[in-house]
């Protein structure tokens, strides 16, 4: 039973709040454990360049699934909505399962691998191991993303920390034994290592989901959204594809600032600094990624939950944006840069003005958060796509500018160019986000977006 919106305080919202951002903090430790451990063995160049690959390609195989959990969490209200909701996912799953079974078919893989992307033929005979092993995460992904979202939907969100906490130690305990004792590649190792965590952690949600799904089937109460117009299939083909497609337009983003970097003034630098910017970025970023299911949640019928939701959002954002800026404008930088992260001195100070730029992404990214889950709660996914291209479109445009016009280093290009990217997409949002803060949720099946 959701918490009344009339009822909602910060202090309700923190505890909701805290395990969800937990959950995102723990898994931005499993990039550095797994090539801590692939670095270490036999061929690290090789192994970790095949690794990046086969994981960015199961990236972009996932990424139609990834946004279950969001419509898990504002659509399964009642029995027939969650078994709708649940047979869409697992079609969702076979699709994206067949997906990979093609790309891994040598023919296809050959042509991607080595005549589109050009890799080397050591790299693309590691990287076609390393995605066969990672068949079942796609899959694995939606399941659990799709139970989360139930979970969330119940204000259940500690038993999402708890399955992520289980998708660490089988992630830790498959990378540690193939390390000591299976005698296999180093890429093999990492692909083992995460297919095994959200395997395990999907299985676990399926677990803790039990006594809610059992409650969904044994009711037949309709919830008040659907009792006019039922969830049906089409209705939430329509709601889910525009949602679908942001996270696929989102993922070029990165590779995109990659390839301009190349092309800048102090490139090798810049491609050195801006993964560890990124990493060092992202832990203050997942705090604002956690809030969206969040103001799912609460945000009520009729935008109820809107002025507490909005304070905490200020809150959160000044409370995350004031430590990276301590971190950032401050010797911690090199604290963090030198003695934590390796760096040498040299790429430190390199990486310093980026990262005091890049500060500003972390309020942005709780500001997307706050208007994409308003947006959701009244179905209007189709701006949120329309936001995210604007997003990859600006940043292409701010990236040509920036160094191909402005000859700046390539680091601080990149990083200019995702916060004037993320900028103006949430510049796009606000009209939207603003007309909706005092309408009735629309129901679903009559939505036009």
């Amino acid at each position: 039973m959701n918490t009344p919106p009339q009822q909602l305080t910060l202090k309700k919202i923190f505890y909701f709040w805290i395990p969800l951002a937990a959950t995102w903090l723990m898994m931005s430790v499993e990039g550095p454990f797994i090539a801590a451990i692939i670095a270490r063995l036999a061929e690290p160049k090789y192994n970790l360049a095949s690794y990046g690959v086969a994981f960015s390609l199961a990236l972009i195989v996932e990424a139609p699934i990834i946004m279950m959990m969001s419509a898990s969490t504002a659509l399964v209200k009642d029995r027939l909505s969650y078994i709708k909701l649940r047979n869409f996912t697992i079609l969702m799953n076979i699709g994206v399962t067949l997906i990979m079974l093609i790309i891994i078919m040598p023919p296809i893989f050959h042509l991607i691998t080595i005549e589109w992307m050009d890799l080397p033929p050591e790299v693309a005979h590691l990287t076609h191991l390393g995605f066969i092993v990672m068949l079942p995460w796609p899959a694995a992904i939606g399941i659990r993303r799709f139970q989360q979202g139930i979970l969330i939907r119940n204000e259940l969100t500690r038993l999402v920390a708890y399955g992520t906490v289980i998708r660490l130690i089988s992630m830790i305990s498959t990378a540690l034994f193939l390390y000591f004792w299976g005698n296999v590649d180093g890429v093999v190792i990492g692909t083992s290592a995460l297919a095994a965590g959200v395997v395990m952690e999907a299985i676990a949600s399926r677990i803790m989901t039990h006594k809610t799904i059992k409650s969904l089937l044994n009711s037949d109460a309709v919830a008040e959204d659907y009792q006019k117009r039922p969830l049906t299939y089409g209705s939430i083909a329509k709601f889910y594809y525009p949602l679908a497609l942001t996270p696929m337009i989102a993922l070029s983003a990165q590779p995109i600032v990659i390839f301009f970097m190349s092309q800048s003034r102090f490139a090798l630098e810049s491609l050195a600094v801006f993964p560890v910017i990124h990493s060092l970025i992202f832990i203050f970023r997942s705090m604002g990624i956690s809030y969206m299911e969040v103001t799912i949640t609460f945000i009520g019928k009729n935008n109820e939950g809107h002025r507490p939701l909005r304070n905490y959002a200020i809150v959160l954002s000044s409370a995350a944006t004031l430590v990276l800026s301590l971190i950032a404008f401050t010797p911690l930088a090199d604290t963090w840069y030198v003695t934590i992260s390796g760096l040498t001195q040299d790429l430190a100070d390199f990486a310093k003005l980026p990262t005091q730029i890049f500060v500003l992404i972390v309020s942005l990214s709780v500001l997307q958060s706050l208007q994409r889950g308003v947006l959701v709660n009244i179905r209007k996914t189709t701006p949120i796509t329309i936001a995210t291209l604007l997003e990859v479109v600006s940043i292409i445009i701010f990236l040509i500018i920036t160094i191909h016009f402005l000859d700046l280093i390539g680091a601080i290009a990149g990083v200019i160019s995702l916060v004037a990217g993320r900028l103006i997409a949430n510049m796009y949002l606000f009209p939207p986000y603003f007309r909706t803060l005092n309408k009735t949720v629309t129901p679903i099946a009559a939505s036009a977006e």
